[in-house]
């Protein structure tokens, strides 16, 4: 069993953090369903009260940085409101903090500029959204890969933009559970992209 964090913030964006909640908690739905021990997969953030992210989205967090369980992972999401949290110097000695201790440390987006400012994406290869490509390699102590949809680096995970978190939180099921466990879980949430408009 795992206790999965996603951090929350004004102005994340949606998609970076509820993409993953649903491969997440349709995982550990799955695995309480097979009579194993379901993961905790729960929301954190800075103060309690309700959120605005970044499409207007509201969503009330389910523990604040002074009050949550202990983290076996942690997820950082992107979107409009990392340009200020950058420079929460709470927000970023909270999620150093709990990085240590962590057995993954994962971010979507430019939630890879958050990981960078606490410490755990230092001296990493990591993605980021392609358009903020050169605004985190100019933050230096970094390898910014262009053309992965997501990097692993040790114990931390990033992962280009928005949807490229659903593909980052498979692979980090299948490392916590297992392969055939998180094929499973893409077949049940019918994970079959196919777009309509090809570049």
């Amino acid at each position: 069993m795992a206790a999965i964090g996603v951090l929350l913030f004004p102005g994340a964006e949606e998609l970076d953090f509820v993409g993953p909640w649903e491969v997440l908690t349709v995982s550990s739905m799955l695995l309480e369903n097979s009579g194993g021990h379901a993961d905790e997969v729960f929301t954190v953030a800075e103060r309690p009260g309700e959120l605005r992210c970044a499409k207007g989205l509201r969503v009330m967090p389910g523990f604040t940085f002074d009050r949550h369980p202990h983290l076996d992972v942690v997820l950082v999401p992107g979107g409009r409101g990392t340009r200020a949290e950058v420079e929460n110097q709470v927000l970023v000695s909270w999620l150093a903090r709990v990085a240590e201790e962590c057995e993954w440390v994962t971010s979507v987006c430019t939630g890879a500029l958050l990981l960078h400012e606490a410490g755990p994406g230092r001296g990493r290869r990591l993605a980021t959204h392609r358009g903020f490509e050169e605004t985190l390699e100019a933050r230096g102590d970094c390898t910014v890969v262009r053309d992965e949809r997501w990097v692993v680096d040790g114990r931390v995970v990033s992962s280009q933009g928005v949807s490229a978190g659903i593909d980052m939180a498979l692979w980090l099921t299948g490392q916590l559970h297992g392969v055939e466990h998180a094929r499973r879980t893409q077949h049940h949430i019918q994970y079959e992209p196919a777009p309509p408009y090809g570049e």
